[in-house]
């Protein structure tokens, strides 16, 4: 284990990566269990900060402890390998505590036990997914050109090749996200092609694209809204029961 470590993440230059997830992980769970101890009134737990009345969210921490981090990450030398480590721990703290209240930020009003606070854990599990990806290789846009013993004219069409095909994976990530599908197109920059299928298929029927391009009353429109009630709502609802089984259970008076 200790071998892998050595060759996976210290040697090449992942550390710091690392260290930003364990502590994102540690930070959100930690903060996810403050809270709901908090909600359950358990009298040995501290409670809310609310110096004056006024309730400090985690998030102010968040932003300044994220602060912190860049900072450090940007004056810390190449050199020193702990030292990066220990800035990408620190914001990887700071960015839990900050996306653990992300709807809180969208809204601007405190939706965090409703459903619209579901957003929160949506943010926190799409950036867990890419770091993790991220920490295991994974390269977003990247493309393989093999360039061994090509000449110079070769190399250079390989490289046009190689650019005007991450050029199309951008567009089709647009376009898969004006459509709705935040999850396939944010895991399509790794498998690009989940953003062909995302690009092709027909928009959710909310958003920004469906609003532009599907009239009412048109034929897509309807077959886009049969298909979210048929196949995106059972999913919805199942995803919504592990949400909260994981990070506790919204007010259903205040969804």
């Amino acid at each position: 284990m200790e071998g892998w470590f050595t060759r996976s993440i210290v040697e090449t230059g992942r550390l710091p990566l690392f260290c930003f997830f364990v502590s994102f992980l540690a930070a959100f769970l930690f903060i996810r269990f403050s809270v709901r101890m908090i909600r359950a009134e358990v009298r040995w737990w501290p409670g809310n900060i609310t110096p004056g009345g006024l309730h400090i969210h985690h998030m102010v921490f968040g932003v300044v402890i994220m602060l912190v981090g860049g900072v450090a990450a940007l004056t810390v030398p190449d050199s020193s390998a702990a030292g990066r480590a220990g800035a990408g721990a620190v914001f990887g703290v700071g960015s839990a505590l900050v996306l653990d209240e992300f709807a809180l930020i969208l809204r601007l009003k405190d939706v965090y036990w409703t459903a619209q606070g579901r957003v929160s854990v949506d943010a926190v599990f799409i950036a867990l997914a890419l770091s993790g990806m991220l920490l295991l290789g994974a390269h977003p846009l990247s493309i393989g050109v093999v360039v061994s013993g090509a000449d110079r004219h070769t190399r250079a069409m390989l490289a046009w090749v190689a650019h005007l095909t991450i050029l199309v994976n951008v567009l089709l990530a647009g376009v898969t996200l004006f459509k709705g599908k935040v999850a396939t197109g944010l895991s399509g920059l790794f498998l690009p092609l989940l953003l062909l299928v995302g690009a092709i298929r027909l928009a959710r029927p909310g958003s920004p694209w469906a609003r532009w391009r599907y009239p009412p009353g048109s034929a897509k429109l309807t077959t886009a809204r049969r298909r979210e009630q048929r196949l995106r709502l059972p999913l919805t609802r199942k995803m919504d029961r592990l949400r909260d089984l994981i990070v506790g259970r919204t007010d259903r008076s205040g969804s």
